[in-house]
């Protein structure tokens, strides 16, 4: 089959497109998914590149190479494992990238496109129970564009308890994982803050956004006193100190991301003081990708595709996604006609 495997820690370099690699087969509770399409995320770069550690992965766990990379994948099932019915043979499925056992420790997570290979390739083997058939108007393309940012969006709403009232403040809501928030916060009923840069601050208006505060400008000033319920954070980096100082006593901050750096300035205070909750979001609660696929199925939220590469090209699909030029998701076709 045709793959992207990446060979260790590295640049573009580290990435081999080739098209002599074994097709996986499934074992014990395990499906053959043919992957239709698979989202670009910053999970693989970091990894790639050790952003994470150079001893460790997204997961905490030492990456293995060679790997496939891709933690989004939409595709049907070519083929199941024993103790998995036949019927499921034909099935539109999306992946769910983190695999846990019912009712195992945050520790046993894996992670699709990281500890197991994941969807840049034509074929890839998933745990039964993690294949979510989904019945959709959309394109196999645009269904990949969920996975990963939404659920790392919807865990993050759901563990922060977004509900219909809430002022909620969402950094780097252009990306995929922010503009995927701003949706999952609104149909809650929440009434969304949005920073991003400036030129992108019609189009999270038209997302749903109720305002927009361009990337390094003072919340505190913009917001004109309003006391922020729950702050939806990717970024961190040297701004972030100003992100507790707006939310509310009693309020929540919840983090899935430091695209602009992992070291922040903690001041306790604020922290005690103001009776705050700081939730680190990263294995999905049980119910958030169940979830998320009947929200794709009635139409509650809508994917945003910026652009689409074939998979041998995916060096240029990385670089133009480190521009972060765009708004949602790029997506990888992965499959030949």
């Amino acid at each position: 089959m045709r793959a992207v495997v990446m060979t260790g820690l590295g640049g573009f370099d580290k990435l081999s497109f080739r098209n002599d690699v074994p097709v996986p087969q499934p074992a014990v509770d395990e499906v053959l998914v043919r992957v239709s399409a698979a989202g670009v995320n910053n999970t693989d770069i970091n990894t790639r590149t050790g952003w994470y550690s150079e001893e460790v992965g997204w997961s905490g766990n030492k990456p293995a190479y060679p790997r496939i990379q891709g933690a989004d994948a939409c595709g049907t099932i070519e083929a199941v494992g024993p103790n998995v019915s036949p019927s499921r043979i034909g099935e539109r499925v999306l992946v769910e990238p983190v695999f846990r056992a019912p009712g195992g420790p945050l520790e046993s997570a894996i992670y699709f496109g990281s500890e197991v290979d994941g969807g840049f390739a034509e074929f890839a083997v998933v745990p039964d129970r993690h294949a979510h058939r989904v019945t959709s108007v959309l394109t196999d393309t645009e269904l990949a564009s969920f996975p990963c940012s939404y659920s790392a969006a919807e865990n993050m709403v759901h563990r922060a308890g977004v509900t219909q009232g809430d002022l909620v403040l969402i950094t780097g809501a252009s990306g995929g994982v922010g503009s995927a928030a701003i949706q999952l916060a609104r149909r809650r009923g929440a009434e969304v803050i949005a920073v991003a840069s400036t030129e992108k601050h019609d189009a999270l208006r038209d997302l749903g956004a109720t305002m927009v505060i361009g990337r390094g400008d003072d919340p505190s000033a913009a917001i004109a006193g309003r006391r922020v319920d729950v702050v939806i954070d990717v970024v961190g980096g040297p701004d972030w100190p100003v992100l507790l100082d707006v939310l509310r006593p009693g309020g929540c901050y919840a983090v899935a991301g430091a695209i602009a750096g992992p070291m922040v300035t903690l001041d306790l205070r604020k922290l005690y003081l103001k009776d705050l909750r700081m939730v680190g979001c990263t294995v999905l609660d049980p119910e958030v990708f169940a979830n998320l696929v009947g929200y794709i199925e009635r139409g509650e939220i809508a994917p945003l595709v910026s652009s689409v590469f074939p998979l041998a090209e995916i060096v240029a699909a990385q670089e133009l996604f480190l521009t972060k030029q765009h708004i949602g998701k790029i997506v990888l076709t992965c499959s030949l006609p």
